[in-house]
């Protein structure tokens, strides 16, 4: 296997906009301060793209040493500030119980007038809002997956970052990722043992950038994968967790370790 990596793309605030890195340093929690903050509506439930496309058309960037967190909303207006944590709260992170801290700042107010509904930014107590935990701080996908569900749509032109993951890489045939599961892969210089398959959910139909529903995602995954033997349905990319930290940059090796 000869593969690199591609690109790299994350975001501070889980459901907003994912944006490319050249480079990250990878650790137990995956990129630091990777969806470091998410949203809860007014019943303290996780609030994401499932519910509403609009968070796409947010860019998020966060400071760590400043504790500065800026965001660019798609008119060109920036919201920025020291982001303080409030009080503790309960809160449902994919229907499990999880205590966050609200930020207090102007970002609530902001993202609430965009999706039309109360929204808070939280952080987690114990750490970043990872859908796997620890075990899924890593996510990875092939550029020739994408243009094999390209392929599927018609030839439609797919965009990787529309999957949300961390690394993309490239020089291995499509979804031969899969097989990588139970494995432990080099990275760069982080080691990371691959864990399962991402299953999708709707998330995946939305355009990356405006939030549009534009893609049947599900549909042509379930056309030509849906049956099969995968750890999660619908599979499209995998995941796992870091084993060995260490820095990751585009054009990068990627190798089964």
């Amino acid at each position: 296997m000869t593969a690199t990596v591609r690109a790299l793309a994350t975001t501070p605030v889980k459901g907003l906009r994912v944006v490319g890195a050249s480079r990250l340093e990878l650790g137990p929690s995956g990129a630091p301060n990777d969806r470091r903050f998410h949203l809860v509506d007014d019943r303290g439930r996780m609030f994401n793209g499932k519910r509403t496309g609009v968070l796409n058309t947010v860019a998020a960037t966060y400071d760590a040493a400043a504790r500065e967190l800026g965001m660019t909303f798609d008119g060109g207006e920036v919201v920025t500030g020291v982001a303080e944590l409030g009080e503790e709260i309960d809160t449902t992170f994919y229907s499990q119980p999880l205590r966050a801290r609200i930020v207090q700042g102007p970002w609530s107010q902001a993202l609430s007038a965009l999706a039309g509904q109360s929204l808070r930014l939280v952080a987690c107590v114990d750490g970043s809002a990872l859908d796997r935990g620890r075990r899924g701080a890593v996510s990875l996908v092939s550029s020739a997956s994408v243009a094999e569900l390209a392929r599927a749509a018609g030839g439609e032109d797919v965009q990787p970052r529309r999957f949300r993951m961390l690394v993309e890489i490239e020089g291995v045939a499509a979804h031969e990722e899969d097989g990588w599961v139970g494995s432990a892969v080099q990275i760069g210089a982080a080691l990371v043992r691959m864990r399962g398959h991402v299953g999708r959910c709707v998330v995946t139909t939305r355009h990356p950038d405006s939030g549009d529903a534009d893609l049947p995602t599900l549909d042509l995954l379930g056309s030509y994968r849906g049956d099969l033997d995968t750890t999660e349905p619908l599979a499209f990319g995998i995941y796992g967790e870091v084993l060995e930290g260490g820095a990751v940059a585009v054009g990068d090796a990627v190798r089964l370790a």
